[in-house]
């Protein structure tokens, strides 16, 4: 894959565009009017798309997979963007986490 490809370039380039649209006007970008109406929305919104995406799964439709997988993305980018958390700072987190086990790595998690 060249670097225009790459998955961590795509996400960063729709991050960006979803960064941009902080601002824009509501009425004339679907991703304005989800950070105009605000986390709560954003989150729910990113929930719908992450339970169509495992109904996609349980009914065994991979191309319904990869749809909802790509809405789920951008909707979890979208509520990246409103908390102001940046690609990196995910990649870096999946990267520490590298060559753990996830039982030793949810084991060593403070209690909530």
């Amino acid at each position: 894959m060249s670097d225009n490809t790459e998955p961590a370039a795509i996400i960063q380039r729709l991050y960006d565009t979803i960064a941009s649209r902080k601002t824009a006007d509501p009425g004339s970008s679907y991703t304005a009017k989800l950070l105009h109406q605000g986390r709560a929305v954003i989150a729910k919104k990113m929930g719908e798309e992450a339970v169509e995406t495992a109904i996609a799964a349980v009914a065994s439709d991979s191309d319904a997979v990869v749809a909802e997988s790509a809405d789920l993305l951008y909707h979890l980018l979208v509520l990246w963007v409103d908390c102001g958390v940046e690609p990196d700072e995910v990649w870096k987190k999946l990267a520490a986490r590298e060559g753990t086990s996830g039982l030793a790595e949810k084991a060593s998690r403070p209690l909530t």
